[in-house]
């Protein structure tokens, strides 16, 4: 930093009145402040690393004071820097400014594989900390193990998993597997089966590991329970808020089984849970289907978190969440980006991969193409949809996708050409010629969820106005009953 930027900064400063992700401030006129280890630990863990600035009293609210003395003030950040681990070189520079001595000492970001850069004096559980916002939190622990398991390269979809047996796997799924494994791999026909499986990580000295458990298990949730999904529809556009008779969930289920079985149902569950629409083609007369969101982005999105999540020690205990609001889609799966990897570079570079031995047998069964394709393809697919691009989000040890619903219309189409309509609402009213209860529309539409039949076909149609209430001064009365509006 130069000093005229180091003026610019302290002049914003003046107009921002704020401190922020990279910038901490201290007043430092009475002397060097004694406890900055928790921000040198905090932007030494970011890629950006931060500044602080020596002689502005945020108490005072954020008045230029000036240092004591500059010169001493460095050698004394200088020595705190050195009581880090690694140990910090911060960049220095001083201004002298309407007559008061100011510093700043820049603090660069290290490389993934040294964090976390943490106070000697508390050890490293104590003495890392992680910048959110204009705060040095304490990292917790599995912040600071994800750090150790990179830069160590834990595998822990090859951990054993000592209560399993061979009994326990299925034969047929596995045999396929190798036969698949062994296609363009002449080397591997000579070896025998429990050879292969030891070479490829699905056994450790004869114990199948945690990835064969989740490929081939007949159930994998008996050794971990929460090795699954969850997967809910809510009546809102946040957890907590209720339907129009009360219910938490419209649709609430938690899906088992082997990664290609979860993937499966986790995809059904969606596909059940949206709006299908017909779009018509008023020239053409052609009809296509057209979902919330693009079943092919939504698998993609749901099997990188089953590939990619943490199967660590630390986050056995924690399920991959699929939440559906009625605004937006979020997939949340534990353990938070991996290694070196940026948001702003998911889809552009080659990541790290957290589990090899998942990546590539999913690649052999042929769920995934292992080519780290996923996410230009959610991109594609939401864009060709005419949706917003999908969001990403690392949320502290979590992982977060999310889709949002937009305008539909695909680029470069005429408005007029497109004729938007929804065969289930038409089918409905046919059927609501004479007044119908609302047991009795969740029974024709094929739903068991009377709740979600109401909160997403009945509810739309009478804001609506394309059907009419019984009993209008009471909506929700258990007596209610709905007829189809007659044309004027």
């Amino acid at each position: 930093m130069m000093p005229v930027e180091l003026e610019n900064l302290i002049d914003h400063v003046q107009v921002l009145k704020a401190e922020t992700q990279t910038l901490e401030l201290k007043a430092a006129a009475q002397g060097c402040p004694t406890r900055l280890y928790d921000t040198l630990s905090s932007f030494s863990n970011q890629d950006e690393g931060g500044t602080i600035l020596f002689g502005v009293d945020e108490q005072a609210g954020f008045v230029p004071v000036g240092v004591y003395d500059a010169q001493d003030l460095m050698k004394h950040v200088t020595e705190q820097c050195g009581q880090m681990t690694p140990v910090i070189r911060p960049v220095f520079t001083t201004l002298l400014k309407d007559g008061k001595a100011f510093v700043s000492a820049e603090i660069p970001g290290i490389d993934v594989a040294d964090r976390p850069c943490f106070y000697a004096g508390k050890g490293r559980l104590k003495g890392s900390y992680i910048r959110t916002g204009d705060a040095d939190q304490p990292m917790t622990e599995y912040e600071i193990y994800s750090y150790e398991a990179f830069r160590r390269k834990y595998q822990d979809d090859i951990r054993p998993v000592e209560q399993a047996g061979w009994s326990t796997l299925n034969k047929d799924s596995l045999e396929l597997y190798l036969s698949k494994l062994k296609v363009g791999r002449p080397n591997l026909s000579k070896l025998k089966a429990e050879e292969i499986c030891e070479l490829v990580g699905l056994t450790r000295e004869g114990i199948p590991t945690l990835a064969a458990v989740l490929l081939f298990s007949l159930f994998p949730q008996g050794y971990f329970p929460q090795l699954c999904v969850t997967a809910v529809s809510v009546p809102g556009t946040e957890v907590g808020q209720l339907g129009p008779e009360g219910e938490r969930f419209l649709d609430n289920r938690r899906i088992e089984g082997t990664l290609t079985e979860m993937l499966e149902d986790a995809l059904a569950f969606v596909r059940k849970n949206i709006r299908i629409k017909t779009i018509i083609d008023t020239e053409t007369g052609k009809r296509a289907d057209r979902e919330d969101y693009p079943l092919t982005a939504v698998r993609e999105a749901i099997l990188n978190a089953l590939i990619h999540r943490d199967y660590s020690l630390h986050t056995e205990g924690m399920p991959i969440q699929i939440l559906l609001f009625e605004d937006r889609l979020e997939i949340k799966s534990p353990g938070g980006l991996y290694g070196r990897l940026r948001l702003d570079q998911l889809g552009k570079v080659q990541p790290d991969t957290r589990n090899p031995v998942l990546a590539v047998a999913m690649e052999v069964l042929g769920e995934t193409e292992n080519r780290y394709s996923g996410i230009p393809t959610m991109r594609r697919e939401l864009a060709q949809a005419g949706l917003p691009e999908p969001e990403f989000r690392d949320e502290r040890g979590t992982f977060v996708v999310c889709f949002r619903k937009g305008k539909q219309t695909a680029q470069n189409e005429e408005p007029d050409t497109v004729y938007d309509y929804d065969t289930t609402n038409e089918n409905l009213l046919h059927f609501c010629a004479i007044p119908r209860t609302r047991r009795e529309i969740a029974e024709f539409l094929g739903i068991k969820s009377v709740a979600y039949a109401v909160t997403t076909y009945v509810t739309p149609m009478v804001e609506k106005g394309l059907l009419t209430l019984s009993i209008p001064e009471k909506p929700r009365s258990p007596k209610q009953r709905y007829t189809a509006k007659q044309p004027e």
